[in-house]
């Protein structure tokens, strides 16, 4: 079986020689030391996922995104020494699925990378289109709309919702929660950062936050999205 084809990126020597010895055992790994040898190595194959730095010599890695966008339907993951919201909400604006941020465990990001390819790996099928009112979930793409708008969630919001959205009908106890948002770098999600993951996604997506009707709250036993 042909192995996966994976882009890096990266101009970093180091960064990039320790990234391709441990992920060509699962990938076919192609790397680009900039944006110009990156934009002539997309032009005519189809990678099934891209890792990319923000920063290279001779631009900025949302050039590449935005070319591959263009062209293929790749995941993408940006490699970022910068985690300030700004750039962080530039590259998912422009089409990345994820971001890890320098330094980065090799397990965080191979977890991040195949969550990346299940997703895209999902058929286009109308029942992979959920619909909550004016809330709209696409799991083929791993992306929530309200009233038309994408709606920005970080990972593990979204981890949250998936949960919710693949266990629907049921209700799912705090415990069953926190075990699916285990952090993946592996430390502890406590039940204070749930109660708070669970507050924020209903200020994204819920018209009354206070009043929700999307994830509503079983008093004494958990949540549910019916």
């Amino acid at each position: 079986m042909d192995k996966q084809k994976l882009l890096l990126v990266e101009d970093d020597e180091t960064i990039a020689l320790g990234l391709s010895y441990a992920l060509e055992k699962q990938f076919d790994v192609k790397v680009c030391r900039n944006v110009m040898t990156a934009l002539e190595e997309i032009k005519g194959i189809e990678y099934d996922i891209a890792l990319i730095d923000i920063t290279l010599p001779d631009g900025a890695g949302y050039e590449v995104c935005k070319a591959i966008k263009e062209k293929w339907n790749t995941g993408i993951i940006f490699l970022t020494a910068r985690d300030d919201e700004a750039s962080v909400v530039m590259g998912l604006d422009i089409g990345a699925d994820d971001y890890v941020t320098k330094p980065f465990r090799l397990r965080e990001l191979m977890s991040r990378i195949n969550s990346v390819l299940r997703r895209r790996g999902v058929k286009d099928t109308v029942d992979n289109i959920k619909k909550y009112g004016n809330v709209v979930v696409d799991l083929n793409r791993g992306a929530v709309y309200k009233n038309g708008k994408e709606v920005f969630l970080t990972a593990q919001e979204y981890k949250l919702l998936l949960k919710l959205i693949t266990n629907e009908g049921m209700v799912m106890t705090r415990n069953n929660l926190l075990e699916s948002i285990w952090d993946i770098s592996g430390d502890f999600v406590n039940d204070n950062t749930l109660t708070v993951y669970i507050k924020r996604l209903r200020e994204k997506i819920e018209d009354d936050p206070q009043n929700p009707q999307i994830i509503k709250t079983v008093r004494g036993r958990g949540y549910i999205i019916e």
